[in-house]
């Protein structure tokens, strides 16, 4: 079912909206974290709630103090990983990855509108909806 006329101004207002606020924009352009650091993150949390349990069994204020430290500290690690540089996501800069050059930056030109579009032509095509 297509948009009507005022749905479609709303989400060109919206997309024009979005694409203004530079601190959204940075953080979208966030790539995925490392799943190796989320790993390691989890284990560090389990390993600061056992910490915590020790200390409170034992009780001991300082150790559960501690481990509850430990748990912050590892989680924050994990989740605030640097984000990863543009040309190690996307190949190299001079464009001779396969994912680099002049068909990624087509890619990035056209407007989310048009990506919708084509994503939606595809599905009815192929008879997902």
């Amino acid at each position: 079912m297509p948009l009507s006329e005022y749905e479609q101004r709303v989400l060109e207002q919206l997309e024009r909206d979005l694409g203004s606020d530079p601190q959204l924009g940075r953080a979208m352009k966030r790539g995925p974290r490392p799943r190796a650091r989320i790993a390691v993150g989890a284990l560090g949390v389990l390993v600061g709630l056992g910490v915590v349990v020790i200390g409170a069994v034992s009780q001991m204020l300082w150790l559960g103090v501690l481990g509850f430290a430990v748990m912050i500290g590892v989680a924050l690690w994990a989740l605030l990983a640097p984000a990863p540089t543009q040309g190690a996501a996307k190949g190299s800069s001079k464009g001779d990855g396969p994912r680099g050059g002049k068909s990624a930056r087509r890619k990035d030109e056209r407007s989310f509108m048009q990506r919708l579009e084509e994503r939606y032509e595809r599905r009815r095509e192929q008879g997902d909806l």
